[in-house]
């Protein structure tokens, strides 16, 4: 199933109908209410939704955005977080999520788990600048790769914990709504969960069909940039856990968020993995033309027609 996130024009627009129709406009019917949505714009988005104009596949938390935070923030608050009060407010705006995806009859909720305290400044941003300079071959990359890896191996514990314990909860509403929770691969190594703690993650809630595993195509391509997994092998392992994804393209090796088919990602191979009558969500940049956007997605519907359904 083919769709497309608000989180590319939201914020061009004050009224929230007019958010649907430049969507629905490029050629998609089925729209993912993201992140970074500010309450005022509810209304519209739900006239729009009682119209017809657009059948809601899902959200992305939180949404709307926390009345409190003026920007677009989906990591504002964090379960993994030291203070208290943050993962209150993080358990409680979820819940709140949940309440509006079941307004709006979604099928999924796409949820980010948080981070360890680790400043991506001296981590991933060091191994992208080294592949930038054709640098990673060298026995600097290798030893900061090396300890990378290690600390956040050693210090990620308590804040997986942290993850698991709120998803536990999250995860009782979601089934009393019928609502999928999906579990995000993220960009950065810093955040949660890693690969392995994702493979921790599903294997957790293997029993319970709530949770599964939402796959990122440009969050993964950046950390198959800079050597910290292989894209495809990866998904090889999570093949049994994936409930959809979001689309989007890369330009080598940092640059994401860019429409699809224009980019270094080999679609036609890595959506093998795929089911596709799952949720294959476009998650674009609000920089990205339309007229790009709506070419791309004339060249997808000829390659790719299974997942018009």
């Amino acid at each position: 199933m083919l769709s497309f996130s608000t989180c590319w024009n939201n914020a061009r627009h004050n009224c929230g109908e007019q958010v649907i129709d430049e969507i629905v406009d490029l050629g998609f019917s089925n729209i993912e209410l993201s992140h970074g949505m500010m309450i005022t714009k509810l209304p519209g988005i739900m006239e729009a939704f009682k119209k017809g104009k657009f059948n809601c596949c899902g959200v992305h938390n939180y949404f709307p955005s926390p009345v409190e935070v003026m920007i677009d923030a989906p990591d504002a608050y964090e379960y993994t977080s030291h203070r208290t009060y943050d993962r209150k407010r993080a358990l409680e705006l979820t819940l709140k999520t949940l309440d509006m995806a079941s307004r709006f009859e979604a099928d999924y909720m796409v949820l980010h788990m948080g981070s360890a305290p680790m400043n991506p400044k001296r981590w991933t941003n060091k191994l992208t600048a080294l592949v930038k300079e054709e640098k990673d071959d060298t026995k600097k990359y290798q030893r900061i790769k090396e300890k990378f890896i290690k600390k956040r191996a050693k210090i990620g514990q308590i804040y997986y914990s942290r993850a698991i314990e709120a998803l536990e909860e999250i995860a009782g509403k979601a089934a009393e709504l019928g609502i999928k929770l999906a579990v995000e691969s993220r960009s950065r190594y810093e955040d949660m969960p890693t690969e392995t703690e994702m493979l921790a993650l599903q294997e957790h809630f293997k029993d319970n069909p709530t949770v599964g595993y939402w796959h990122d195509f440009g969050h993964v391509q950046l950390k198959h940039n800079i050597h910290l997994l292989d894209h495809d092998e990866w998904l090889q392992s999570m093949a049994p856990y994936i409930v959809g994804c979001h689309v989007h393209d890369v330009y080598w090796p940092e640059r994401d968020h860019r429409v699809p088919l224009t980019g270094e990602i080999d679609f036609p191979k890595l959506l093998q993995h795929f089911d596709p009558k799952m949720p294959h969500t476009w998650e674009l940049s609000p920089t990205r033309d339309p007229e790009q956007i709506k070419q791309s997605l004339e060249l997808w519907k000829e390659q790719f027609p299974e997942t018009l359904v």
